[in-house]
């Protein structure tokens, strides 16, 4: 981090292999009904993955500045519990699941307190430019294999 403290704050953490990241939900977020919108989890978790990702080491936005290619979601199971509304501290939990060559598969839990509102399992996969899946860098799978979740339930 430099001096001036402006460099991007990390508001994720590791909690052994769980990625814990905090939320506030802004009106911004919410309906008409006074809920949140449900694309917006979408929103929360994708920003939790790339927390997640930048605090393990994994340098997307070099890969990405080079011309190599990007993560992109190849695939998306969704559930929704119970609503979320203005103000709430929410929490979205994550836990990498699998690795393959050209990509990783997360979990991904938002929770207010201990309800679960939220559950997803989201396949990303490194994409290159031409649109066809790559293989991640080595050091890559290395460090999603470090974080593979052991628990007893995803």
């Amino acid at each position: 981090m430099s001096d001036d403290g402006l460099d991007q704050p990390q508001a994720g953490r590791f909690e052994g292999r769980e990625h814990r990241y905090p939320v506030r939900v802004f009106f911004e977020d919410t309906d008409v009904s006074g809920v949140v919108y449900h694309a917006n989890y979408l929103r929360f978790m994708e920003r939790a993955r790339s927390d997640m990702l930048r605090l393990a080491g994994i340098d997307q936005r070099a890969v990405h500045d080079a011309g190599e290619g990007a993560y992109a979601v190849a695939d998306l199971s969704i559930r929704y519990a119970a609503p979320a509304r203005l103000d709430d501290a929410l929490l979205v939990v994550s836990r990498v699941l699998r690795v393959r060559a050209a990509s990783v598969v997360i979990h991904q839990t938002v929770r207010r307190g201990p309800l679960v509102l939220t559950q997803a399992e989201v396949t990303a996969a490194l994409v290159a430019p031409s649109g066809r899946p790559k293989r991640q860098p080595t050091a890559w799978t290395d460090i999603y294999q470090s974080l593979i979740w052991q628990g007893s339930n995803a």
